[in-house]
């Protein structure tokens, strides 16, 4: 996504709570702006996360330049079908039962 890099990692361990991380690199920017995308993201994780997420997994999100401009709508547009395609490649290797990383 032109927003971000969402990796997804299914955990294994019986547990369905869903683990989040939140980076952003100092090329996005100064100190401000880097803190400014965290708190966009971590929004945007509580309001799509528990709906569409995978339980069990864990979820990080890596922020990229064009995040900041982006409007909260279409950000939250592409995070649904990015953890949709997660879910699809990880049936897909459950199905195959082959072990891959599912979000990329």
């Amino acid at each position: 996504m032109p927003a971000f890099v969402l990796l997804v990692r299914p955990r294994d361990d019986g547990d369905p709570a869903m683990g989040i991380g939140l980076t952003v690199s100092r090329k996005v920017g100064n100190a401000v702006t880097r803190n400014r995308m965290k708190r966009r993201l971590r929004a945007l994780t509580r309001t799509v996360l528990p709906e569409s997420g995978l339980a069990g997994a864990d979820h990080v999100l890596i922020g990229r330049n064009g995040g900041i401009e982006r409007d909260f709508a279409l950000l939250d547009g592409e995070l649904r079908k990015a953890l949709a395609k997660a879910v699809r490649a990880q049936a897909e290797a459950r199905h195959s039962g082959e072990s891959r990383n599912p979000g990329r």
